[in-house]
């Protein structure tokens, strides 16, 4: 359903007019750095990675927020990468966002109610009173009944009744595709499970294709099919969920693992030093090297390309450890 093919997404330093003066060298952020891959009709792919990795930057260039710098992303084979907010319009009814922040994602002004209906009016998908009709059910779906927060306003609401407020307006459309940026990450742990279960059932009873963004990868666990894990504005390693957790072939993969309790590990875990590298200035050779336990000299010179397997890997001397 979804195809990204070498997309990348720079931005430009700003600079004062003496720092542009000294350096004469236009320097820019890479935050998505070349990413390749696909996402199936029903599919869930998460991508995981640190902050600052690209996770949120790829999401948006899909969903029509900011266009690439370079790069193809095709929609059942039409490439929608450059479209004009005006042509993306149709496409808006297809491709959804839930966004990671409920408090800064609804308008504060506005009744739950219309932030339900105005997406059905926008497309014409229905009247006035049929489009409150549409809310009032889509409220009741994701645990909210109608009759009590239609009229409410959103700070009456708490943070998980927001974000569940975000997941019906994404919905209500009945999309084919939804990028879900960090859904859980500011919800409190007692109500994730109950989140993801919302998300989960929207997914079987639609058959939507999903990205699940997350820096969390046991919750990427949870929901997906096929895990993406990204580093410093690539992805350094990609395939089935299960074979990626179990049988983590990249360093920063089995890094990310040993840092989550409920994972057993079988052998010795494997411990990164640092912070991630600046994006203006990426590291030659390979992007993980500085801060890899296992970086050799062919890694400093070096950057490997993922291989182009099921299980693809980004690494010169990948690891045979079990999880």
């Amino acid at each position: 359903m979804i195809r990204v093919e070498g997309l990348k997404k720079y931005y430009p330093v700003q600079k004062s007019a003496i720092e542009a003066l000294i350096s004469r060298k236009r320097e820019y952020i890479r935050a998505v750095d070349g990413v390749t891959f696909s996402v199936g009709k029903g599919e869930v792919l998460s991508l995981v990675g640190e902050s600052g990795c690209g996770k949120t930057t790829t999401g948006r260039m899909i969903v029509g927020l900011e266009h690439p710098t370079e790069g193809r992303i095709l929609y059942n084979g039409k490439d929608i990468s450059n479209l004009s907010g005006e042509e993306f319009r149709e496409m808006r009814r297809k491709i959804q966002m839930i966004f990671q922040d409920p408090y800064a994602s609804l308008n504060p002004r506005m009744r739950i109610g219309d932030h339900l209906i105005d997406p059905l009016l926008i497309h014409g998908i229905a009247d006035k009173d049929e489009a409150k009709e549409i809310a009032m059910r889509m409220l009741d779906r994701v645990g909210l009944p109608g009759e009590e927060f239609y009229g409410r306003m959103p700070h009456q609401l708490s943070g998980g009744q927001r974000q569940r407020v975000v997941i019906a307006r994404a919905m209500i459309l009945k999309p084919e595709f939804v990028v879900a940026d960090e859904a859980v990450s500011m919800i409190d742990v007692s109500l994730r499970a109950s989140i993801l279960q919302l998300l989960m059932e929207f997914k079987r009873d639609y058959n939507l294709s999903m990205i699940f963004i997350t820096h969390d990868i046991s919750v990427g666990k949870i929901v997906s099919d096929r895990i993406a894990v990204m580093y410093l504005g690539r992805i350094v390693e990609i395939g089935d969920i299960d074979e990626v957790i179990h049988h983590p072939r990249h360093p920063y993969t089995a890094a990310l693992l040993s840092s989550v309790p409920s994972f057993v590990k079988r052998r010795e875990s494997v411990e990164i030093r640092g912070d991630i590298a600046n994006p203006i200035d990426i590291p030659k050779g390979c992007r993980f090297h500085p801060r890899c336990p296992l970086a050799r000299d062919k890694c400093r010179k070096e950057e490997p390309e993922i291989s182009e397997e099921k299980h693809g890997f980004a690494c010169h001397y990948p690891l045979d450890i079990a999880f």
